[in-house]
């Protein structure tokens, strides 16, 4: 007897690499997803100028870093788009990414339309491809629900992401939708895959969802190397009873040796 209704996600055309370099702009969801990917020796640079909730913020994030960045551009990109509202500086007429606390009064509020949500992806997309004609997108919609809309609100604004990347995703090449959302609004359904604030998922809620990235992402090569890596991982991260003894200092010579000879078989890896 099944008792979840398994979200059934396609392939990917493109397989992501060991230690490939990442970019993920987006949401706080963004922030999860991208540090674990971090903390696996992906080259990943994580919402490099905060975390950004809606499609116009996200295609700043990608100008600036375009502007910025003076290494090799992502192989991969990562969009998180977590709502389509949006602030208004009065005074310029323009989308501000971040109201630094200054009064409402200085701002108008309002909705972007599922066009204009697709018309600003599609332009971060096509920025990020004059740099570097072979990256790959993945699209996502944040399952983190934003009470302060009401759920109506909420859910309203999902829906117009949800076809906003639908749109975009249909129409580029090498540009992929992953469902994250649906995982955990239809797979993870339980309360008990929230956190406290019964808004955002749990740490076993994004391991989850991680997971089932890995499963539709990663190369058999990237696999190998992870299985490789997580046991050094875990011995660096140990915290020994008595880090002075000589079999603390054995142990961590044999877990640097495992360390060089993974990063020998993987020249692109940080340490």
């Amino acid at each position: 007897m099944e008792f979840r209704t398994p979200v059934i996600i396609d392939k990917s055309p493109f397989a992501i690499a060991p230690c490939e370099r990442m970019l993920f702009v987006g949401s706080c969801f963004a922030d999860n997803m991208g540090s674990r990917f971090v903390d696996d020796k992906f080259r990943a640079t994580v919402n490099p100028y905060g975390v950004m909730y809606n499609p116009a913020s996200i295609l700043h994030t990608v100008e600036r870093y375009l502007a910025a960045e003076t290494a090799e551009v992502a192989r991969t990109a990562v969009f998180t788009l977590g709502t389509n509202r949006v602030y208004i500086l009065n005074e310029t007429g323009e989308i501000v990414d971040n109201c630094q606390k200054r009064p409402q009064r200085l701002f108008t509020e309002r909705s972007l339309s599922v066009d204009e949500c697709a018309e600003y992806i599609t332009k971060a997309i096509n920025m990020l491809r004059e740099r570097r004609a072979d990256v790959r997108v993945v699209l996502t919609v944040s399952p983190i629900r934003y009470a302060k809309y009401g759920f109506h609100g909420s859910a309203v604004s999902k829906a117009t992401l949800l076809l906003a990347a639908e749109q975009v995703a249909e129409q580029t090449e090498n540009c992929v939708y992953f469902p994250a959302y649906e995982i955990v609004c239809d797979e993870l359904r339980d309360y008990r895959f929230y956190a406290p604030d019964m808004l955002h998922p749990s740490q076993q809620a994004v391991d989850y969802i991680w997971e089932r990235f890995a499963d539709t992402f990663f190369s058999n090569e990237t696999k190998a190397f992870l299985s490789e890596w997580q046991p050094i991982k875990a011995a660096l991260n140990h915290r020994p009873f008595n880090p002075d003894s000589a079999e603390h200092r054995a142990f961590l010579e044999k877990t640097h040796q495992k360390l060089a000879a993974l990063k020998a078989h993987y020249p692109e890896m940080e340490i």
